[in-house]
């Protein structure tokens, strides 16, 4: 059977840019074999779901909503936190500039609320814009500022 149009632009899509939803999704757990399953079963989702996609333009986000919604339902269901050692982050990394090097600011936005880290890590380690991260979490670009902010804040206050 011939795969649709579209199926072919999100397998495309998602063989582009594994190691980025890999990275939000550990960036969530902690935790290599975690995060792992959390991007497979996105992966699952997402093509199970592919008709409800409809404007292939926005499968970036479409996809990355996906991701976030699966790890914090992974969360919810083991409410578990693991820390993060060197070896995972340097597994993580694969060439790319390490983006938590520094371990002060790792520690504080490990303390930040879900909602605040959440933002942060979109918007700043994925690099996506703030309508995209409304999209995914679901609020308004006004409520994702805010929030970017008083995370910000919040940070800034931790780091000194």
């Amino acid at each position: 059977m011939r795969q649709s149009k579209t199926e072919d632009q999100l397998i495309q899509f998602i063989q582009e840019n594994k190691a980025d939803f890999y990275r939000l999704a550990y960036s969530y757990v902690k935790n290599s074999q975690d995060a792992l399953d959390i991007v497979q079963e996105s992966i699952r989702k997402a093509l199970s779901a592919k008709n409800s996609l409809q404007k292939v333009h926005s499968i970036k986000s479409w996809f990355y909503k996906i991701v976030v919604n699966t790890a914090l339902d992974f969360l919810r269901k083991k409410k578990k936190v693991t820390i993060v050692d060197e070896t995972n982050l340097e597994f993580i990394n694969q060439g790319k500039n390490d983006k938590y090097q520094n371990l002060d600011l790792k520690r504080s936005l490990e303390e930040l609320p879900l909602k605040y880290r959440s933002i942060i890590v979109l918007r700043f380690f994925e690099d996506l814009t703030i309508d995209e991260v409304a999209e995914i979490l679901q609020e308004k670009p006004n409520t994702v500022k805010t929030r970017l902010y008083r995370a910000l804040e919040m940070l800034r206050i931790k780091m000194e």
